[in-house]
C-alpha cells in the first residue's frame, strides 16, 4: 500500500513496448561497450505519469536503476532519427552526470563529444576541435559506431 504522496515505482520497459527506443538503446549501448566496457547497458525505465491523460515517463537508466535528466520525448518515437537524437541526449546524459566523467570522448581531442545531425539528418557524434590550436570541428563517428581505434571522420562544421 502507499501513502498518498509516496512517489511512484519505476519499472522497466519490456522490449518491444517502444520499438523506435529499444533500436535507439541498443546503438547507444554499442557506444558504450565500446568506450565504456566496465558498465553494464543502459536500460529504459519507466514511471507513470501524474496526470491520468498523459503517456508514462520513459527515462534512460544505468543498469542499476539509476537515471538523471528529462524523460524522453514520446513525439521522438515517430521516426528512428528522432528516438536516436532523443536517446542518445538521454543516454550521455546519465552516463556523464552518474559517472561523473564526459561520455564519449573523442580520441583525437579528449573533449566530450557531443549527438549531432549531419546534413542528410545522421546523428553522429561531433567533437568540438581543439580550439586553442584553431583546430576544425569535426563529426567523429555515427552514434552506434564508437570503436576503441579513434578513427575520425573530417568535416568542418
Amino acid at each position: 500500500m502507499c501513502a498518498l504522496f509516496d512517489p511512484p515505482e519505476p519499472r522497466r520497459v519490456s522490449p518491444g513496448e517502444y520499438p523506435a527506443w529499444d533500436q535507439a538503446l541498443a546503438l547507444l549501448n554499442r557506444d558504450l561497450a565500446a568506450t565504456l566496457p566496465q558498465l553494464e547497458p543502459l536500460q529504459l525505465l519507466a514511471l507513470p505519469s501524474y496526470d491520468a491523460e498523459e503517456p508514462e515517463n520513459v527515462y534512460v537508466a544505468m543498469a542499476n536503476g539509476e537515471w538523471h535528466g528529462n524523460c524522453l520525448d514520446p513525439n521522438s518515437q515517430a521516426s528512428l532519427a528522432s528516438a536516436l537524437a532523443s536517446v542518445a541526449d538521454a543516454a550521455q546524459e546519465t552516463v556523464m552526470e552518474l559517472s561523473w566523467q564526459a561520455w564519449p570522448l573523442c580520441p583525437e581531442h579528449g573533449l566530450g563529444m557531443h549527438p549531432m545531425q549531419d546534413a542528410q539528418e545522421r546523428l553522429f557524434w561531433r567533437c568540438a576541435g581543439e580550439r586553442l590550436r584553431r583546430g576544425p570541428a569535426h563529426f567523429h563517428a555515427a552514434v552506434g559506431a564508437l570503436d576503441a581505434s579513434g578513427t575520425s571522420i573530417r568535416t568542418q562544421s
